[in-house]
Protein backbone atom coordinates (compact mmCIF):
# COMPACT_ATOMS: atom_id res chain seq x y z
CA UNK A 1 0.00 0.00 0.00
CA UNK A 2 1.04 3.75 -0.67
CA UNK A 3 1.77 5.46 2.41
CA UNK A 4 2.28 9.28 0.95
CA UNK A 5 0.15 11.15 -0.72
CA UNK A 6 -3.36 11.33 -2.27
CA UNK A 7 -4.65 8.48 -3.63
CA UNK A 8 -7.88 6.67 -4.40
CA UNK A 9 -8.40 2.92 -3.31
CA UNK A 10 -11.39 0.38 -4.39
CA UNK A 11 -12.70 -3.00 -3.42
CA UNK A 12 -16.24 -4.33 -4.68
CA UNK A 13 -18.22 -7.09 -2.71
CA UNK A 14 -21.33 -9.20 -4.32
CA UNK A 15 -25.02 -10.69 -2.83
CA UNK A 16 -25.42 -13.51 -1.92
CA UNK A 17 -27.65 -13.95 -5.29
CA UNK A 18 -24.48 -14.03 -7.17
CA UNK A 19 -23.66 -16.94 -8.97
CA UNK A 20 -20.32 -17.55 -7.68
CA UNK A 21 -21.32 -16.72 -4.29
CA UNK A 22 -24.49 -19.12 -4.58
CA UNK A 23 -21.58 -21.74 -5.90
CA UNK A 24 -19.52 -20.95 -2.93
CA UNK A 25 -22.48 -21.43 -0.58
CA UNK A 26 -23.59 -24.92 -2.24
CA UNK A 27 -19.82 -26.19 -1.51
CA UNK A 28 -19.80 -25.26 1.89
CA UNK A 29 -23.26 -26.66 2.87
CA UNK A 30 -22.08 -29.61 1.71
CA UNK A 31 -18.60 -29.54 4.11
CA UNK A 32 -21.39 -28.46 6.41
CA UNK A 33 -23.26 -31.64 6.17
CA UNK A 34 -20.56 -33.68 6.09
CA UNK A 35 -19.03 -32.29 9.23
CA UNK A 36 -22.10 -31.94 11.01
CA UNK A 37 -22.22 -35.79 11.54
CA UNK A 38 -18.14 -36.78 10.55
CA UNK A 39 -15.97 -33.96 11.71
CA UNK A 40 -13.19 -36.12 10.60
CA UNK A 41 -14.49 -36.60 6.63
CA UNK A 42 -12.57 -34.80 3.80
CA UNK A 43 -13.82 -32.66 1.33
CA UNK A 44 -13.17 -31.15 -1.56
CA UNK A 45 -16.19 -29.54 -2.71
CA UNK A 46 -16.79 -27.83 -6.38
CA UNK A 47 -19.78 -26.41 -7.48
CA UNK A 48 -20.85 -24.97 -11.23
CA UNK A 49 -24.48 -23.15 -11.36
CA UNK A 50 -25.34 -21.91 -15.24
CA UNK A 51 -29.08 -21.40 -16.55
CA UNK A 52 -31.25 -24.66 -15.52
CA UNK A 53 -28.14 -26.19 -14.01
CA UNK A 54 -26.24 -27.10 -10.82
CA UNK A 55 -23.38 -29.67 -10.85
CA UNK A 56 -22.16 -30.39 -7.61
CA UNK A 57 -18.52 -32.57 -8.46
CA UNK A 58 -15.73 -33.18 -6.01
CA UNK A 59 -13.35 -35.61 -3.48
CA UNK A 60 -15.37 -36.37 -0.64
CA UNK A 61 -14.39 -39.35 2.06
CA UNK A 62 -17.03 -39.97 4.64
CA UNK A 63 -18.33 -42.52 7.05
CA UNK A 64 -22.04 -40.13 6.51
CA UNK A 65 -24.71 -39.96 3.77
CA UNK A 66 -25.75 -36.34 2.52
CA UNK A 67 -28.63 -35.90 -0.17
CA UNK A 68 -26.62 -33.36 -2.21
CA UNK A 69 -29.39 -32.46 -4.76
CA UNK A 70 -31.57 -32.30 -1.56
CA UNK A 71 -29.39 -29.85 -0.12
CA UNK A 72 -28.08 -27.48 -3.26
CA UNK A 73 -32.47 -26.77 -3.54
CA UNK A 74 -32.41 -26.01 -0.18
CA UNK A 75 -29.58 -23.43 -0.45
CA UNK A 76 -30.68 -21.84 -3.70
CA UNK A 77 -34.19 -22.00 -2.32
CA UNK A 78 -32.93 -19.86 0.96
CA UNK A 79 -30.98 -17.39 -1.21
CA UNK A 80 -34.59 -16.24 -2.66
CA UNK A 81 -34.53 -18.15 -6.39
CA UNK A 82 -37.75 -19.50 -5.90
CA UNK A 83 -39.49 -17.86 -9.08
CA UNK A 84 -38.98 -19.62 -12.60
CA UNK A 85 -39.25 -16.01 -13.84
CA UNK A 86 -35.75 -15.35 -12.62
CA UNK A 87 -34.59 -18.32 -15.24
CA UNK A 88 -33.53 -20.06 -12.43
CA UNK A 89 -35.34 -21.65 -9.58
CA UNK A 90 -34.64 -23.95 -6.74
CA UNK A 91 -38.01 -26.02 -7.48
CA UNK A 92 -37.02 -26.38 -11.56
CA UNK A 93 -33.12 -26.78 -12.08
CA UNK A 94 -31.45 -29.97 -12.20
CA UNK A 95 -28.83 -30.79 -10.06
CA UNK A 96 -25.82 -33.46 -11.17
CA UNK A 97 -23.66 -34.70 -9.02
CA UNK A 98 -20.64 -36.57 -9.26
CA UNK A 99 -18.61 -37.37 -6.75
CA UNK A 100 -15.27 -39.31 -5.66
CA UNK A 101 -13.29 -40.44 -2.64
CA UNK A 102 -9.76 -38.31 -1.51
CA UNK A 103 -6.98 -39.06 -3.67
CA UNK A 104 -5.16 -42.17 -1.09
CA UNK A 105 -1.96 -40.65 -2.13
CA UNK A 106 -3.10 -37.08 -0.91
CA UNK A 107 -4.88 -39.02 2.36
CA UNK A 108 -1.38 -40.67 3.11
CA UNK A 109 -0.08 -37.35 4.14
CA UNK A 110 -3.04 -35.69 5.71
CA UNK A 111 -3.11 -39.03 7.79
CA UNK A 112 0.28 -38.19 9.01
CA UNK A 113 -1.34 -34.68 10.39
CA UNK A 114 0.16 -32.84 7.38
CA UNK A 115 -0.70 -29.93 4.84
CA UNK A 116 -3.28 -30.99 3.00
CA UNK A 117 -1.96 -29.16 0.03
CA UNK A 118 1.31 -27.08 -0.90
CA UNK A 119 0.95 -23.29 -0.98
CA UNK A 120 1.07 -19.92 0.31
CA UNK A 121 -1.83 -18.51 2.48
CA UNK A 122 -1.72 -14.82 3.38
CA UNK A 123 -3.41 -12.88 6.65
CA UNK A 124 -3.91 -8.95 7.46
CA UNK A 125 -5.59 -6.72 9.38
CA UNK A 126 -5.13 -2.94 9.90
CA UNK A 127 -6.50 -0.26 12.62
CA UNK A 128 -8.77 1.49 9.59
CA UNK A 129 -12.00 0.16 10.82
CA UNK A 130 -13.47 -1.70 14.41
CA UNK A 131 -13.18 -5.21 12.65
CA UNK A 132 -9.43 -4.57 11.84
CA UNK A 133 -10.19 -4.83 7.95
CA UNK A 134 -9.44 -2.34 5.22
CA UNK A 135 -12.18 0.17 5.22
CA UNK A 136 -12.94 -0.35 1.14
CA UNK A 137 -13.94 -4.36 1.27
CA UNK A 138 -15.61 -3.82 4.88
CA UNK A 139 -18.04 -0.78 3.62
CA UNK A 140 -18.20 -3.06 0.44
CA UNK A 141 -19.89 -5.51 2.33
CA UNK A 142 -21.87 -4.09 4.23
CA UNK A 143 -23.87 -2.38 1.30
CA UNK A 144 -24.22 -6.09 -0.12
CA UNK A 145 -25.63 -7.52 2.79
CA UNK A 146 -27.77 -4.60 2.94
CA UNK A 147 -29.00 -5.19 -0.61
CA UNK A 148 -30.25 -8.78 1.30
CA UNK A 149 -31.61 -7.56 4.19
CA UNK A 150 -34.09 -5.15 2.42
CA UNK A 151 -34.93 -7.80 -0.24
CA UNK A 152 -36.00 -10.37 1.91
CA UNK A 153 -37.37 -8.22 4.96
CA UNK A 154 -39.96 -7.05 1.99
CA UNK A 155 -38.74 -3.39 2.44
CA UNK A 156 -37.91 -3.07 -1.46
CA UNK A 157 -39.47 -5.95 -2.52
CA UNK A 158 -38.35 -5.77 -6.29
CA UNK A 159 -35.16 -6.46 -5.77
CA UNK A 160 -34.15 -9.81 -6.96
CA UNK A 161 -31.10 -11.86 -4.99
CA UNK A 162 -27.94 -10.64 -7.34
CA UNK A 163 -26.07 -7.80 -7.20
CA UNK A 164 -22.55 -6.31 -6.79
CA UNK A 165 -21.48 -3.33 -5.17
CA UNK A 166 -17.93 -1.60 -5.31
CA UNK A 167 -16.57 1.19 -2.90
CA UNK A 168 -13.85 3.79 -3.87
CA UNK A 169 -12.16 5.54 -0.63
CA UNK A 170 -9.70 8.15 -1.15
CA UNK A 171 -6.51 7.91 1.14
CA UNK A 172 -4.27 10.78 2.34
CA UNK A 173 -0.92 9.73 4.21
CA UNK A 174 -2.14 6.50 4.06
CA UNK A 175 -5.22 7.17 5.97
CA UNK A 176 -8.57 6.97 4.78
CA UNK A 177 -10.27 10.59 4.66
CA UNK A 178 -13.99 9.93 2.56
CA UNK A 179 -15.50 7.65 0.27
CA UNK A 180 -15.13 8.92 -3.28
CA UNK A 181 -17.03 6.58 -5.67
CA UNK A 182 -19.82 3.86 -4.83
CA UNK A 183 -21.30 1.53 -7.55
CA UNK A 184 -24.31 -0.95 -6.70
CA UNK A 185 -25.76 -3.03 -9.32
CA UNK A 186 -29.02 -4.65 -8.25
CA UNK A 187 -31.01 -6.95 -9.62
CA UNK A 188 -34.26 -5.73 -9.91
CA UNK A 189 -38.26 -6.72 -11.01
CA UNK A 190 -38.97 -5.37 -14.86
CA UNK A 191 -41.57 -3.40 -13.78
CA UNK A 192 -40.11 -0.87 -11.00
CA UNK A 193 -38.50 2.39 -12.70
CA UNK A 194 -34.76 3.19 -12.45
CA UNK A 195 -35.41 6.45 -10.59
CA UNK A 196 -37.77 4.18 -7.94
CA UNK A 197 -34.49 2.05 -7.99
CA UNK A 198 -31.93 4.64 -7.23
CA UNK A 199 -33.67 6.87 -5.11
CA UNK A 200 -34.30 3.59 -2.73
CA UNK A 201 -30.34 2.66 -3.00
CA UNK A 202 -29.00 6.18 -2.31
CA UNK A 203 -31.50 6.29 0.85
CA UNK A 204 -31.89 3.20 2.19
CA UNK A 205 -28.06 1.19 1.47
CA UNK A 206 -25.78 3.55 0.93
CA UNK A 207 -26.19 6.85 2.92
CA UNK A 208 -27.12 4.72 6.41
CA UNK A 209 -24.19 2.72 5.54
CA UNK A 210 -21.04 4.78 4.61
CA UNK A 211 -19.89 6.35 8.21
CA UNK A 212 -20.76 10.56 8.73
CA UNK A 213 -16.80 10.65 9.01
CA UNK A 214 -16.47 9.59 5.39
CA UNK A 215 -19.51 10.63 3.56
CA UNK A 216 -20.07 14.31 1.94
CA UNK A 217 -23.26 13.76 -0.17
CA UNK A 218 -22.69 16.85 -2.13
CA UNK A 219 -19.18 15.14 -3.60
CA UNK A 220 -19.98 11.56 -3.01
CA UNK A 221 -20.33 9.76 -7.10
CA UNK A 222 -23.02 6.96 -7.23
CA UNK A 223 -23.20 4.75 -10.15
CA UNK A 224 -26.79 3.08 -9.57
CA UNK A 225 -27.63 0.10 -12.13
CA UNK A 226 -25.20 2.03 -14.60
CA UNK A 227 -26.33 0.31 -17.49
CA UNK A 228 -29.86 1.39 -16.84
CA UNK A 229 -31.39 -2.05 -16.29
CA UNK A 230 -30.77 -5.23 -14.52
CA UNK A 231 -33.28 -7.79 -14.57
CA UNK A 232 -31.67 -10.78 -15.85
CA UNK A 233 -29.02 -11.89 -13.48
CA UNK A 234 -28.17 -15.08 -11.02
CA UNK A 235 -26.64 -18.39 -13.01
CA UNK A 236 -29.41 -17.23 -16.34
CA UNK A 237 -26.96 -14.49 -16.96
CA UNK A 238 -24.19 -15.59 -15.93
CA UNK A 239 -21.88 -19.12 -15.03
CA UNK A 240 -21.10 -19.44 -11.22
CA UNK A 241 -18.33 -21.47 -9.96
CA UNK A 242 -16.85 -22.32 -6.61
CA UNK A 243 -13.66 -19.77 -5.66
CA UNK A 244 -13.80 -17.89 -8.53
CA UNK A 245 -14.21 -14.31 -5.63
CA UNK A 246 -11.10 -15.00 -3.96
CA UNK A 247 -10.73 -11.16 -3.44
CA UNK A 248 -13.81 -10.80 -2.30
CA UNK A 249 -13.63 -13.03 0.33
CA UNK A 250 -10.49 -11.54 1.85
CA UNK A 251 -8.96 -8.51 1.49
CA UNK A 252 -10.57 -6.67 -1.46
CA UNK A 253 -7.11 -6.32 -2.98
CA UNK A 254 -5.60 -3.97 -0.45
CA UNK A 255 -3.22 -7.05 0.44
CA UNK A 256 -1.69 -9.65 -1.27
CA UNK A 257 -3.42 -13.34 -1.73
CA UNK A 258 -2.73 -16.85 -1.28
CA UNK A 259 -2.75 -19.88 -3.72
CA UNK A 260 -6.27 -21.05 -3.22
CA UNK A 261 -9.83 -20.25 -2.55
CA UNK A 262 -11.55 -21.33 0.82
CA UNK A 263 -14.94 -22.36 -0.01
CA UNK A 264 -16.03 -26.28 -0.24
CA UNK A 265 -12.56 -27.44 1.66
CA UNK A 266 -12.35 -29.11 4.66
CA UNK A 267 -9.52 -27.64 7.16
CA UNK A 268 -6.97 -30.22 6.64
CA UNK A 269 -6.75 -28.27 3.66
CA UNK A 270 -4.26 -25.39 4.41
CA UNK A 271 -5.81 -23.23 1.63
CA UNK A 272 -8.54 -22.54 3.94
CA UNK A 273 -7.19 -23.16 7.92
CA UNK A 274 -3.90 -21.56 7.53
CA UNK A 275 -5.70 -18.63 5.75
CA UNK A 276 -8.01 -18.19 9.24
CA UNK A 277 -4.76 -18.82 11.12
CA UNK A 278 -2.75 -16.09 9.48
CA UNK A 279 -5.72 -13.47 9.75
CA UNK A 280 -5.91 -14.80 13.56
CA UNK A 281 -2.79 -13.99 13.97
CA UNK A 282 -2.42 -10.51 11.65
CA UNK A 283 -5.93 -9.58 13.94
CA UNK A 284 -4.32 -10.00 17.28
CA UNK A 285 -0.75 -8.12 16.42
CA UNK A 286 -2.53 -5.21 15.77
CA UNK A 287 -5.47 -5.77 18.38
CA UNK A 288 -2.03 -6.04 21.02
CA UNK A 289 -1.11 -2.66 20.05
CA UNK A 290 2.35 -4.29 18.12
CA UNK A 291 1.24 -3.06 14.61
CA UNK A 292 -1.14 -0.48 13.14
CA UNK A 293 -1.07 -2.88 10.10
CA UNK A 294 0.11 -6.18 9.49
CA UNK A 295 0.55 -9.01 6.72
CA UNK A 296 1.35 -12.18 7.54
CA UNK A 297 2.55 -14.62 4.63
CA UNK A 298 2.89 -18.55 6.17
CA UNK A 299 3.85 -21.55 3.66
CA UNK A 300 3.43 -25.11 3.83
CA UNK A 301 4.39 -28.05 2.12
CA UNK A 302 2.11 -31.24 1.13
CA UNK A 303 2.37 -33.80 3.80
CA UNK A 304 4.44 -31.66 6.05
CA UNK A 305 3.07 -30.37 8.86
CA UNK A 306 5.66 -27.48 10.30
CA UNK A 307 5.17 -24.76 7.66
CA UNK A 308 8.00 -24.00 5.63
CA UNK A 309 7.83 -20.19 6.04
CA UNK A 310 6.79 -17.41 7.79
CA UNK A 311 6.96 -13.76 6.59
CA UNK A 312 5.40 -10.73 8.29
CA UNK A 313 5.09 -6.98 7.40
CA UNK A 314 3.72 -4.64 9.39
CA UNK A 315 4.63 -1.30 6.56
CA UNK A 316 6.59 0.23 9.18
CA UNK A 317 4.00 0.18 11.87
CA UNK A 318 5.38 -2.32 14.07
CA UNK A 319 6.20 -1.51 17.64
CA UNK A 320 9.46 -3.91 16.84
CA UNK A 321 11.25 -5.16 13.62
CA UNK A 322 9.18 -7.75 11.49
CA UNK A 323 12.11 -10.07 11.92
CA UNK A 324 11.56 -9.94 15.64
CA UNK A 325 7.90 -10.30 15.50
CA UNK A 326 8.20 -12.95 12.83
CA UNK A 327 10.64 -14.91 15.93
CA UNK A 328 8.26 -14.56 18.83
CA UNK A 329 5.02 -16.09 17.18
CA UNK A 330 7.25 -19.17 15.39
CA UNK A 331 7.89 -19.35 19.13
CA UNK A 332 4.69 -18.84 20.78
CA UNK A 333 1.79 -20.42 18.32
CA UNK A 334 1.54 -23.39 16.77
CA UNK A 335 1.13 -23.41 13.23
CA UNK A 336 0.51 -26.74 12.38
CA UNK A 337 -2.61 -27.91 10.92
CA UNK A 338 -3.85 -29.94 13.31
CA UNK A 339 -2.52 -26.81 16.14
CA UNK A 340 -4.92 -24.45 13.63
CA UNK A 341 -7.46 -26.88 13.87
CA UNK A 342 -7.60 -27.44 17.40
CA UNK A 343 -6.65 -23.89 18.30
CA UNK A 344 -9.61 -22.42 15.97
CA UNK A 345 -12.28 -25.21 16.42
CA UNK A 346 -12.92 -25.89 12.69
CA UNK A 347 -14.14 -29.54 12.60
CA UNK A 348 -17.60 -28.11 12.98
CA UNK A 349 -20.31 -27.07 10.61
CA UNK A 350 -19.83 -23.33 10.00
CA UNK A 351 -18.85 -22.82 6.93
CA UNK A 352 -21.80 -21.90 4.92
CA UNK A 353 -22.36 -18.63 6.60
CA UNK A 354 -18.60 -18.32 5.76
CA UNK A 355 -20.04 -18.06 1.83
CA UNK A 356 -21.08 -14.92 1.25
CA UNK A 357 -20.00 -11.39 2.62
CA UNK A 358 -16.47 -12.42 3.13
CA UNK A 359 -14.53 -14.61 5.40
CA UNK A 360 -13.08 -11.83 7.70
CA UNK A 361 -14.10 -9.05 9.80
CA UNK A 362 -17.04 -10.56 10.47
CA UNK A 363 -18.85 -10.64 14.21
CA UNK A 364 -20.64 -14.25 14.47
CA UNK A 365 -19.75 -16.26 17.40
CA UNK A 366 -18.62 -19.26 15.36
CA UNK A 367 -15.43 -17.28 13.14
CA UNK A 368 -12.91 -17.97 15.56
CA UNK A 369 -10.44 -16.47 13.56
CA UNK A 370 -11.74 -13.47 14.54
CA UNK A 371 -11.32 -13.13 18.23
CA UNK A 372 -8.45 -11.45 20.09
CA UNK A 373 -7.54 -14.03 22.17
CA UNK A 374 -4.09 -14.40 21.56
CA UNK A 375 -3.16 -11.13 22.94
CA UNK A 376 -2.38 -11.75 26.05
CA UNK A 377 0.23 -14.63 24.96
CA UNK A 378 1.60 -12.16 22.39
CA UNK A 379 2.23 -9.49 24.98
CA UNK A 380 3.85 -11.74 27.66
Amino acid sequence: MKNNGEYIFTSESVTEGHPDKIADQISDAVLDAVLKDDPFGRVACETFLTTGMALVGGEITTTTYVDIPRLARYVIKDIGYVDAAYGFDYETCAVITTIDQQSADIAMGVDRAGAGDQGMMIGFATTETPELMPLPIQLAHTLAKRLAELRKNGTLPYLRPDGKTQVSIRYRDGKPVAVDTVVVSAQHNPDVTQARIREDILEQVIHPVIPDEYLDKKKLVTHINPTGRFVLGGPHADTGLTGRKIVVDTYGGYALHGGGCFSGKDPTKVDRSAAYAARHLARNVVAAGLAERCQIQVAYAIGVAEPVSLSIDTSGTGAMPDQKLTDLITRKVDLTPAGIIERLDLRRPIYRATAAYGHFGRTEDSFTWERNDLVDTLLK
